[in-house]
């Protein structure tokens, strides 16, 4: 019986002891805190470069781009140069069809032939009547009707006297009077012969008017005959061709920016990109920074440039406003295509061979203190927060000035 006790008290023993131990396992799995960190959680003070930039996106352009378009109207009747092609300054590249455009010109011709023949005949009539004129006035100026005067004064004079008869008298008023028919009708025709020289006079410049219009016709139509042949303004490359033999062409001199573009050249002994920025950042770019350059072809090099020129006005779009901002690139040239989508990071500030951590590990409280967390398994939760100095960031990477060494653990957030 004693035997039974000693074995249900110890039993009963076992048994307490074992839901203790099961009760402590429990009540610890509940309120004990995991202090582990995933590995993907933790990064290492790194040392390397940081820079604070701007971002500008945009195509690459050439040094110049030239459309090319047409002066004369016309059907292409050659091309010399296809896309990808070098030109050089004056180089022939198109050349239209020339048979209408020289039959104007010889019409043209002939239409100041005979403008200047005419012009002639009017100058020489012209010689005509100014002699016809000096010999009237000639004719007019003759003593004769003076003479007469005097006599007929004279003769006045004796009669008055009694000295000469009526008849004598008026004999000699008789050759007067005729005297002065005769000189009036010489008169008369100094004014006919003043008449015809000044109609001659506005003749000949009619018929000069007519000389400089048929002159600039003439010189017109020489000059749509040249423009049918097109050449290069500038040295460079043949961006682009949008035509081909036997397409119509349409006079810029008529159509403006609507007239026909046959090709673009581009000077591509210097490139640059022509980029946007937002105007938020516009105030920090300025001419002569650094720019480092990325294109979508190259997709692991980077292009080095320089700003070298602000637009001064911004384009509004979607109520967004932007400046263009233009950089220079500086190397490999020969590598890139016009018209590359490019992204252009205009370095602000930039610090070598600096502590850097990554942006995502920062912390900030509500005095905007800055914050890290480290791995401390002498913390109730395995983690420790550590005040840091930052200095400049690029959005992915911080430059750390101080609170932890090269090499240190933190936890990313």
């Amino acid at each position: 019986m004693a035997k039974k006790r000693v074995f249900a008290i110890s039993f009963l023993s076992v048994v307490v002891l074992l839901l203790v131990l099961g009760g402590y396992w429990v009540f610890g799995s509940l309120f004990t805190v995991d202090k582990t960190i995933p590995p993907e959680k933790l990064v290492k003070v790194e040392r390397g470069s940081v820079a604070k930039s701007v971002v500008a996106t945009g195509r690459i352009e050439p040094l110049s781009k030239v459309e090319i378009k047409s002066k004369a109207s016309g059907i292409i009747e050659y091309l010399y140069v296809n896309a990808g092609d070098t030109v050089r300054e004056g180089q022939l590249l198109v050349e239209l069809d020339k048979e209408t455009l020289e039959a104007q010109l010889r019409e043209a011709r002939a239409f100041l032939n005979a403008a200047e023949s005419q012009l002639q005949e009017m100058q020489s009539q012209g010689k005509t009547l100014r002699a016809n004129l000096e010999k009237a006035r000639l004719e007019a100026e003759t003593r004769d009707y003076d003479f007469m005067v005097a006599e007929y004064r004279r003769h006045q004079g004796l009669h008055s006297e009694g000295l000469i008869s009526k008849s004598e008298f008026d004999a000699v008023e008789q050759k007067m009077r005729a005297a002065e028919v005769a000189r009036n009708a010489l008169l008369a025709a100094v004014k006919v012969r003043e008449a015809e020289l000044e109609q001659n006079a506005r003749t000949i410049n009619t018929a000069g008017a007519q000389v400089a219009q048929a002159q600039a016709q003439h010189e017109r139509a020489e000059e749509n005959l040249k423009y049918a042949s097109i050449r290069s303004p500038i040295n460079g490359v043949v961006l682009s061709r949008e035509l081909e033999v036997g397409d119509a062409v349409s006079s810029i001199l008529q159509l403006g920016s609507n007239a026909t573009l046959i090709m673009t050249l581009g000077d591509v002994r210097e490139l640059y990109v022509k980029g946007q920025v937002d105007e938020t950042d516009i105030g920090l770019v300025k001419v002569g920074q650094t720019v480092r350059l990325t294109v979508d072809a190259y997709k692991n090099r980077t292009f080095q440039g320089q700003v070298f020129r602000i637009a001064p006005m911004g384009e509004e779009k979607d109520n967004v406003t932007r400046f263009e901002v233009r950089v220079s690139i500086q190397n490999d040239l020969d590598l890139l295509r016009v018209n590359m989508s490019a992204n252009a990071e205009i370095v602000l500030e930039e610090h070598k061979e600096v502590l850097l951590i990554p942006e995502s590990a920062l912390i900030y409280n509500e005095k905007r203190e800055t914050f890290v967390e480290i791995p401390d398994l002498a913390t109730r939760t395995g983690r420790r927060q550590v005040p840091v100095k930052t200095g400049i960031s690029n959005g992915a990477r911080t430059e750390l000035i101080s609170g932890l060494g090269f090499g240190d653990q933190l936890i990313l957030q």
